[in-house]
This record gives structure tokens, C-alpha cells and sequence, in this order.
């Protein structure tokens, strides 16, 4: 029988991170009769390119929204994972056909009205087992307010390239709408400036080469990380100081299409004062302040799903040094990494309640993730 509550019941690590990856013990075998989940917008670099940067990181956060409201439903906990372009999720066999039928949904509009190509895909844990890969999962108190996934293992990526290979894509089955809803988005911060002035935003991806090695390679990349930038409310690039809650009303109607999977001028417009309200509510009330706070604290800055995957901001000389001792560590064949620098990242939003249940995806802005994964794409080509 399926263990459903497998990640629900899963302990709650309260160690750093670099001393959780450290520690092989802390880890749980994802069951095999669960399934991996991916979706990925396919040439977003083109779409980055022509400006839709803020579009393909929304449409990917609908992609774990989709999954999210589902599982709140059973009262199941999942695990996902936010890529810039695409995403991943873990999902108990029970929640599988919802989950895939919402997001073939949210392709089908993604399509119409956007014209970009949602990539979607699913994988059996036991096949990617299989195939030599493994999932082995902790769950991290990151902030005092933010709980992640954290991942060790090959098999989210395997499953990753298996999607981008199919030439089978998944067929919405018209008898099935209606399972979509995307409601608790929204994408109303504008871009996010560095907390210090001067101050650079690195988009970050570190790949180990050795399997057998990860724990060890990711805990000594995390403590480097730690070492020269400190824990991860000092390397945050969200800080209340920077946010700038005022969308022009073009981004409004990208969200409420993206949402309702179509146009509605009312429900823009309502989005629009809502916003103009929210502005006064989160300045001048406890809880809008209260808000903002946990609000930085539960942006989720830290992705590990078998590769490391970091929004970070520090000085010019901060950036150089990590650079430098990844590039050691990649001269040594311990790792592959891409990064990206800016000035900026942007947010996309999860809010359930105003209260605790929100989360904030992060991204640098032009596409941060999707430009450093660009970088160690052609570094893995020029090792072959």
C-alpha cells in the first residue's frame, strides 16, 4: 500500500544545511511507488531574450501551484522544486492523475495565450530506481519561517532529461478539466535591487560529478558559500528595504491569464485596486508589516533537488571569491557549475494565508536560473 504521508511525516532537520548534506543518516529513500513530476518551458532562453523573463518564472510557479492545491486538498505534504523555467514535484501515486491533468491544463493555456510550449512529464520513482538513479530526501528548517525539500541523488535530473527527450507528449483528456486552479498566486513585486547598494545578485548552479560523492562535495560547496557570504538571511536578496509592490497593469493581466487561463478586464482591474490597498495595509498595519517580514524570510532562495540551486547577493569581491574556489574545486573534477550575475531578482508568489502559509519563489532578473543553467549545459558538451 502507498505510504501518501511519506514526506508529510517526515522529521523536520534543524542543523545547517552544510551539516545536514554531511550527514547521509538524515536522509529517507523516496518510496518507489511514488512519481516524479517536471515541467519546462521549452526555449525559454528565446523567451528571456525577448523580455518574458517575469512570464516564464510565473508560469513555472503556477506549475507547483497547480500541484500544491491539489495535495492541500487530501491534506498530503509534496515536495517541489523551482527551476526558473520549470519545475519539479514528488507526488504519492493517490495524487498523480489530478496533478498531471491540471497541468496539462495549464499548458493548453499557457499555449493559447502566450504561445510558449509547457513542457510536461511524469516518471516512476521505481523506474528511475531502475535506471540506476537514486532520490533520497531530508526535510531543513531553512528560516524560521521556511521548510524545503532537500535532495541527494540523481533522479529529479534524470527524470528531467527523460522529459526533454520524449517525443510522446502527454494529451489532455477533455472529460478531465476542471482539476486546475492557481488560486494564492501572485506577481506584484516589482524588481528587487540588491539589499546594499552596489551590491551584485548571483544566480547559482553547482553540479557534483562523482554520485558517491555528493554528500560530502555539496556540504563543502554550502560551507564555502557560508564562509564568505554567512548564513542565508546575510546572503538574502530580498530585504524589505528594496520591495516595491506596484505592477503596471500589463503584468496584472499576465498573472489573472496565467490564473484563470484567460482575460477578464474585472478581475484585472480588481487585482489593480487590491494592490493599491494592499500597498497602504502591508506599510501602515502590524500584520502587513508582519507580512513583509515573513515574507523575506520564507523566499525561497535555496534549491536542492540533487544539484544546488542559489539566489544569493553579496559584494563584487564576495562573488569573486566563491567563483574562484567553485572553479578550483571544478579544476579538481569535484563539480560542474554555471552562475549569473545581476543587480536585481524578481519574485513569484504563493500565498494560502497572510498569516503563515506563503512561500516566494526567487529568480535573478533575466532569467538567473535559466542563463547559469545555459553556462553548465556547455561545460558538461565541452567535456565530452
Amino acid at each position: 500500500m502507498s505510504d501518501n504521508k511519506f514526506y508529510t511525516r517526515l522529521p523536520i532537520q534543524k542543523s545547517t544545511i552544510s551539516q545536514l548534506l554531511a550527514n547521509e543518516a538524515m536522509f529517507s529513500r523516496c518510496p518507489p511507488d511514488w512519481v516524479v513530476i517536471t515541467t519546462d518551458i521549452k526555449n525559454s532562453t528565446n523567451s528571456i531574450k525577448n523580455g518574458k523573463h517575469q512570464l516564464v518564472n510565473l508560469i513555472a510557479t503556477g506549475s507547483i501551484i497547480a500541484g500544491l492545491n491539489i495535495a492541500h486538498k487530501t491534506n498530503i505534504e509534496i515536495p517541489f522544486f523551482f527551476g526558473g523555467d520549470g519545475a519539479a514535484m514528488l507526488v504519492p501515486l493517490a495524487l498523480k492523475g489530478e496533478t498531471l491533468n491540471a497541468l496539462l491544463e495549464h499548458r493548453q493555456n499557457t499555449k493559447k495565450n502566450f504561445d510558449l510550449d509547457l513542457r510536461v512529464g511524469s516518471i516512476p520513482v521505481s523506474e528511475i530506481y531502475e535506471n540506476g538513479h537514486n532520490i533520497m530526501i531530508a526535510k531543513a528548517q531553512i528560516t524560521k519561517t521556511l521548510v524545503s525539500p532537500v535532495i541527494v541523488g540523481s533522479g529529479l535530473h534524470y527524470a528531467e532529461k527523460v522529459l526533454k527527450n520524449s517525443h510522446s507528449p502527454l494529451t489532455l483528456d477533455t472529460n478531465q478539466l476542471g482539476y486546475l486552479s492557481l488560486e494564492g498566486m501572485n506577481c506584484r513585486w516589482n524588481e528587487i535591487k540588491a539589499p546594499n547598494t552596489g551590491n551584485e545578485v548571483l544566480s547559482l548552479l553547482v553540479d557534483v560529478i562523482d554520485p558517491a560523492e555528493q554528500h560530502a562535495m555539496m556540504a563543502k560547496v554550502m560551507l564555502e558559500m557560508e564562509g564568505i557570504y554567512g548564513d542565508i538571511a546575510k546572503r538574502n536578496p530580498i530585504s524589505l528595504a528594496k520591495l516595491n509592490l506596484n505592477p503596471g497593469f500589463t503584468k496584472l493581466q499576465d498573472e489573472i491569464r496565467v490564473k484563470l487561463g484567460q482575460r477578464s478586464f474585472f478581475r484585472t482591474l480588481s487585482a489593480s485596486m487590491m494592490t493599491f490597498i494592499g500597498k497602504s495595509y502591508l506599510s501602515n498595519s502590524k500584520k502587513g508589516k508582519r507580512y513583509l517580514i515573513n515574507m523575506v524570510e520564507s523566499s525561497d532562495t535555496l534549491v536542492i533537488d540533487g544539484r544546488i540551486n542559489t539566489v544569493i547577493s553579496g559584494t563584487t569581491d564576495q562573488c569573486k571569491s566563491l567563483i574562484s574556489s567553485l572553479a578550483k574545486m571544478e579544476d579538481e573534477g569535484e563539480i560542474h557549475f554555471g552562475y549569473h550575475i545581476t543587480n536585481a531578482s524578481i519574485l513569484s508568489c504563493y500565498v494560502r494565508s497572510m498569516e503563515a502559509d506563503h512561500v516566494h519563489f526567487v529568480d535573478g532578473i533575466g532569467g538567473g536560473y535559466t542563463q547559469a543553467s545555459k553556462m553548465l549545459k556547455s561545460k558538461y558538451q565541452k567535456s565530452l
